[in-house]
């Protein structure tokens, strides 16, 4: 897969996904990831690429011929049109099923916004949809193409060691993960439950599905709305809310 981060600050996001399993997947060659920076295609002399917004107002506005020049150049040698995602508060909230569509794509290009965004036009006229990591404003989108960028490598053949550690972790099938523990088995006076030293392998599993469970309950309860759940997982979740009724 490519993924090409158009942005500003190529330095800041060569900074973090050089890193960890990210970088080791880049080197490896289970992703090409390039950070184009927008400033090197703007036709202003004094290197802007920025401008006052049309009609007043605080801030400036990202000019739209910059932007889409960067863009035509990651097009030219593309086998097809690359798909564009604009990193923007606007956008519809990043979920995990979103992940594992846009990681399914052979090209991803990501747009970060700055000041206070891009002409109206780019997003007309290029834009193939807005993602948004979460209902909160950052200075720039910078942050959230590298949190985007993070989970689709995860969801890449290769880049996680199997596909059962992905299928393990919160979110992947709507459950947020079960507790986990390491050595010593006791610490500050608390012990590892009984069941993880068993090496019972099927009361493991058991117990942490149960888990997983208990916690989506007690903490996202929303997730469990859309989650993939059996009808005996149905049935522990009633327990649990018959439970909770009786104590409140």
């Amino acid at each position: 897969m490519q993924i090409d981060i158009m942005t500003l600050f190529p330095e800041m996001c060569e900074a973090v996904l050089s890193e960890s399993i990210i970088g080791r997947a880049r080197e490896r060659g289970f992703v090409d990831i390039r950070c184009v920076n927008i400033r090197d295609f703007t036709a202003d002399k004094h290197n802007r690429v920025d401008d006052a917004p049309y009609g007043g107002g605080m801030g400036m506005l990202m000019q739209a011929q910059p932007i889409y020049d960067c863009y035509q150049s990651l097009c030219e040698n593309a086998e097809e049109r690359p798909h564009l995602v604009y990193m923007s508060p606007q956008g519809k909230t990043l979920t995990q099923e979103k992940v594992k569509s846009l990681a399914k794509l052979p090209h991803l290009v990501l747009l970060c916004g700055h000041y206070e965004g891009v002409d109206e036009r780019i997003l007309d006229e290029i834009v193939d949809e807005e993602i948004s990591i979460g209902d909160y404003v950052l200075t720039g989108g910078e942050l959230p193409a590298m949190v985007l960028a993070d989970a689709v490598c995860r969801m890449l053949d290769g880049v996680l060691p199997n596909d059962e550690a992905k299928s393990l972790e919160s979110h992947y099938n709507g459950l947020l993960e079960y507790p986990q523990y390491t050595r010593p088995p006791v610490w500050h006076g608390v012990s590892v439950p009984d069941v993880l030293l068993s090496g019972h392998h099927e009361n493991i599993e058991k117990w942490r599905h149960e888990q997983s469970l208990l916690r989506t309950f007690l903490r996202r309860p929303d997730l469990l709305e859309t989650a993939e759940l059996s009808e005996k997982d149905r049935k522990f979740l009633k327990t649990l809310k018959d439970e909770q009724e009786k104590e409140e």
